[in-house]
């Protein structure tokens, strides 16, 4: 059964970067990856409903407009069972506390660490 992942970042790299990582978990059926540039276009998706089930929100902290801390917070406003991990180049301690007080369940430093992601989502999918 697959499931999905939504990656929100601004950057256009990173969704080329998440579909070669994921390119045979994709083949394979196991995810289908969703991307959306900014936290605005992520609530959007959320709000049509992502299919298949969605099992977790990958969003980058620094964006333009709605940054990740307030994606964070309305994400939990409106689906506070869904499991959003926060990902950033900046890894201090400060913003770790106010990612996991807005209600992230993890927070991933950039290069994200592909084969440790990995694992933390097989766990999630398999819960």
């Amino acid at each position: 059964m697959s499931v999905s992942i939504l990656v929100v970042d601004d950057e256009a790299d990173v969704a080329e970067l998440f579909r070669q990582q994921f390119r045979r978990e994709v083949r394979q059926g196991t995810y289908v990856l969703h991307f959306a540039s900014s936290g605005e276009a992520a609530l959007g998706m959320l709000g049509e409903g992502v299919r298949p089930q969605l099992i977790v929100i990958l969003s980058d902290i620094n964006m333009p407009g709605m940054d990740g801390l307030t994606l964070l917070g309305e994400i939990k406003r409106r689906w506070p069972d869904l499991t959003v991990m926060m990902v950033t180049a900046y890894g201090d301690e400060e913003r770790r506390r106010m990612a996991h007080d807005h209600g992230a369940a993890d927070f991933i430093a950039k290069p994200v660490d592909f084969d440790s992601l990995k694992q933390q989502l097989e766990q999630l999918s398999s819960a």
